[in-house]
C-alpha cells in the first residue's frame, strides 16, 4: 500500500512539474517592433529572439514599418489572438497611452521597450517599461565632446524622430551639458532632425556643408545618422581629424568608424540587455509575478581608448 502511495504521489508530482513545462513552452508573446530595417532595433529583436529561445516561449515579432496605425492594429491582433502578453517597441511614444488603455482593458500584460513610453509613470501593475535611462546617453556623450573641445567650439545636433522621447531626452541632455559652466563655450549653431537615419543624416550635413555651417564637431542622437554625417563629410573633402563626431548606441558599423578614425565618440546601449530584460518582464507578469515598473540597463561610453572592449 505504502509503495502505490509513493507511486501515486511520484505520479502527482510528476504531473505538477510536466504542466509547468508545458505552461511554459506554450506561453506566447506577441512583439511589435516599430522598423525591422534599422541597425539597433535589429540587434534588439535578435536579443528578444534568443531570450524567448532561452525562456522556452514562442514569441510572434511583427514589424510595425514605422506607422503608428500598423503598430495598433498590431497589438489589436494580439489581444484578439489572445497572446499571453505583449512586448512593444513604439513607433510614436504619444500613442502608447492608448496600447496600455487596450492591454490593460484585456487583462494582458504589457512591456515597453527601448522607447519610453509617454505615460511611464501612469502604467497599470501589469505593464513595464525596459530601457536604458536616456538622461544618461546624450549626457555621457555631450561631456566627453565637450572635454575634446576644451569647453568651446561651434556644434552642429542632429536630432532623431521628434515624436519619440529618446530624441526629446537626448537633445535636451546636450543642451543641459552646454549649459554648465565647463561647457558654456559651446554654441550650438545649427540643430535638426535626420530622423535616426544615415541617408537622412547624409543629407541633411550635406545641406549644412552646402549653407556654409561652420562648426568644430557634430552631435548625433544615434550612430546611424553620425554616420551619414561622416559620408558627407568625407565626400565633402573635410579631413576627420578637423571635426569631433559622437554618436549613441555602438552598433558594430559605428565602432568599425571609430576604429577607422571617423568616430570620435559613441555610448554603449545594450539591446542584447534590453530584449532579454523586456522577455524575462514579460514571463514573470504573464505568470502572475510582480516586476520592477522601470528596468534600467546602464549605458556606458566608448571612445578609442577602450573600443577594444566592444569590438569582440
Amino acid at each position: 500500500m505504502k509503495k502505490i502511495t509513493l507511486s501515486l504521489a511520484s505520479t502527482a508530482l510528476a504531473a505538477s512539474l510536466f504542466s509547468g513545462a508545458v505552461f511554459a513552452k506554450e506561453l506566447k508573446i506577441g512583439v511589435s517592433m516599430a522598423l525591422f530595417d534599422d541597425n539597433f532595433l535589429t540587434a534588439l529583436r535578435n536579443g528578444i529572439q534568443n531570450a524567448a529561445s532561452q525562456e522556452g516561449v514562442d514569441v510572434q515579432i511583427e514589424d510595425a514599418k514605422n506607422e503608428v496605425g500598423t503598430q495598433l492594429n498590431q497589438i489589436q491582433n494580439f489581444i484578439a489572438s489572445g497572446v499571453d502578453a505583449i512586448i512593444v517597441n513604439p513607433v510614436d511614444t504619444d500613442a502608447t497611452v492608448s496600447m496600455s488603455d487596450d492591454a490593460d482593458a484585456a487583462g494582458i500584460p504589457l512591456i515597453y521597450v527601448n522607447r519610453q513610453p509617454i505615460n511611464v509613470d501612469m502604467l497599470p501593475n501589469n505593464q513595464a517599461f525596459v530601457a536604458s535611462n536616456e538622461v544618461d546617453s546624450g549626457t555621457f556623450q555631450t561631456r566627453e565632446v565637450c572635454r575634446l573641445l576644451g569647453g568651446k567650439g561651434k556644434v552642429v545636433v542632429m536630432m532623431g524622430e521628434l515624436s519619440n522621447q529618446a530624441a526629446i531626452q537626448r537633445t535636451k541632455d546636450i543642451h543641459d551639458v552646454i549649459a554648465t559652466p565647463e561647457c558654456s563655450g559651446i554654441e550650438v549653431v545649427a540643430e535638426q532632425t535626420a530622423e535616426w537615419s544615415r541617408i537622412k543624416g547624409n543629407d541633411l550635413m550635406t545641406n549644412w556643408l552646402a549653407a556654409g555651417i561652420e562648426f568644430d564637431a557634430v552631435i548625433s542622437n544615434n550612430d546611424e545618422m553620425a554616420i551619414g554625417a561622416i559620408q558627407a563629410l568625407k565626400a565633402a573633402g573635410r579631413a576627420m581629424n578637423s571635426v569631433i563626431v559622437a554618436g549613441i548606441d555602438a552598433t558594430p558599423d559605428a565602432l568599425q568608424a571609430m576604429k577607422s578614425g571617423d568616430l570620435d565618440v559613441t555610448v554603449f546601449q545594450s539591446a542584447v540587455g534590453q530584449g532579454e530584460g523586456s522577455v524575462k518582464a514579460a514571463v514573470q507578469l504573464a505568470k502572475g509575478d510582480e516586476v520592477e515598473q522601470k528596468v534600467w540597463v546602464p549605458f556606458e561610453l566608448v571612445t578609442p581608448t577602450n573600443l577594444k572592449d566592444y569590438m569582440k
